[in-house]
């Protein structure tokens, strides 16, 4: 059974069209595992999930309105040296079930895109074949979290991030939600996501905080 954090709730319920309300506040919620919290917007709310106390997350005057993803108050999240990782699109839609499209792999340990996973989430399983690899992980707050990476010679192969996406939702159940973090700068891979069926809940950022 994957271990969960309150924040989960947030997810699927904004994956099944059940947002927090539009009031501009703050939710805070305690630190994730492995010292990693995070600051997620909602359209006009906001949920942290920190150790630091809730008196001095709204010191910093953050709402629900984007001031949660401010840089100042990111940095006040960290501390001075803390890791602050990039905001992303938070991204859900459902797994299509049925016999998976891709094969496990198992010499992959050494891709950028496996270790980075694996420095943030947990049972990360990576998949592929030759068009690029996709990892499927228990990810932030323990939702199934998806990510994928064309290999470089299919780089500019059009179509093959879209057939790549629609194969990896293969590997989860059908109807169960899986998400996805994509930076909006990243407009071709933001374009295939939502191609493919995934609609956007909000924005996120994960920190690793050092405080004194």
């Amino acid at each position: 059974m994957r271990a969960s954090h309150p924040l989960l709730t947030f997810f699927t319920d904004a994956a099944a069209g059940r947002f927090p309300p539009v009031d501009g506040r703050v939710t805070v919620l305690p630190p994730l595992p492995r010292g990693l919290e995070c600051s997620v917007a909602f359209t006009g709310h906001a949920v942290v999930a920190t150790a630091m106390p809730h008196r001095a997350v709204h010191a910093q005057g953050p709402d629900g309105f984007g001031a949660s993803l401010a840089p100042d108050f990111l940095r006040h999240l960290a501390g001075p040296t803390g890791w602050i990782g990039v905001i992303d699109a938070t991204l859900a839609a459902c797994g299509t079930g049925g016999p998976p499209r891709l094969a496990e792999l198992t010499d992959a340990d050494d891709h950028a895109r496996v270790r980075h996973a694996r420095w943030l989430r947990t049972d990360v399983r990576v998949h592929g074949d030759e068009r690029g690899l996709v990892t499927l992980a228990d990810g932030l707050a323990g939702r199934r979290e998806l990510s994928i990476e064309l290999h470089r010679a299919q780089g500019g192969s059009r179509g093959h991030g879209r057939s790549l996406l629609a194969d990896a939702l293969s590997l989860v159940p059908a109807g169960e939600p899986v998400f996805a973090a994509v930076s909006p700068g990243n407009a071709r891979s933001l374009r295939a996501f939502l191609a493919c069926g995934f609609t956007p809940i909000g924005s996120e950022v994960l920190l690793r905080p050092e405080r004194d």
